[in-house]
């Protein structure tokens, strides 16, 4: 493949030999790995009384500054009611700007303002330390086996919507 990831043949055919009880342990650490990944931010969160629904707002608010209602709700793939209670303390409390589109009147475009950008920074430098470090560890290859396991775990939509976030270089 052009995007540097081998053909699926040469990938997967020598993984065929996983028992059910090693892709249970797979499971397990994935689970645990993602509760670490997001312990520090909800720390932070904490003290200010969100929670993860407002640290993956902020987050795709500031990965892609003037995205749409509509987009993000497909990002984070939950209802208007929920995101829109998210958005609407996120807005109050002088985090995010919501700006009527340009040609859609009825578009809403999110924006971080500086204190929202400040807050996703704060975030997103205690993930990436936690990231930064096991990928030290890790190693080069295994950072790449990291992130094609990833991608091939996604549905085909969520794996377009990450590819398109990807390409806006943010």
């Amino acid at each position: 493949m052009s995007d540097g990831r081998q053909t699926s043949a040469v990938r997967g055919d020598t993984l065929l030999f996983l028992t059910d009880e090693q892709l249970r342990q797979g499971s397990e650490a994935m689970f645990f790995a993602y509760r670490g990944f997001t312990a520090d931010p909800d720390r932070i969160l904490a003290d200010l009384t969100y929670g993860r629904a407002h640290h993956r707002a902020i987050h795709f608010i500031g990965r892609a500054p003037g995205t749409t209602v509509n987009n993000l709700l497909n990002i984070l793939g939950v209802t208007k009611q929920s995101l829109n209670r998210v958005l609407r303390t996120l807005i109050s409390d002088g985090l995010v700007e919501s700006r009527v589109g340009r040609n859609d009147k009825r578009e809403r475009h999110l924006h971080l303002t500086d204190e929202g950008r400040a807050l996703e920074q704060k975030l997103s430098d205690a993930q990436r330390a936690r990231l930064r470090a096991a990928f030290r560890e890790a190693g080069p290859e295994a950072v790449a086996g990291f992130r094609t396991v990833l991608e091939a775990m996604m549905d085909p939509e969520m794996r377009a919507s990450y590819a398109k976030l990807r390409e806006t270089g943010q």
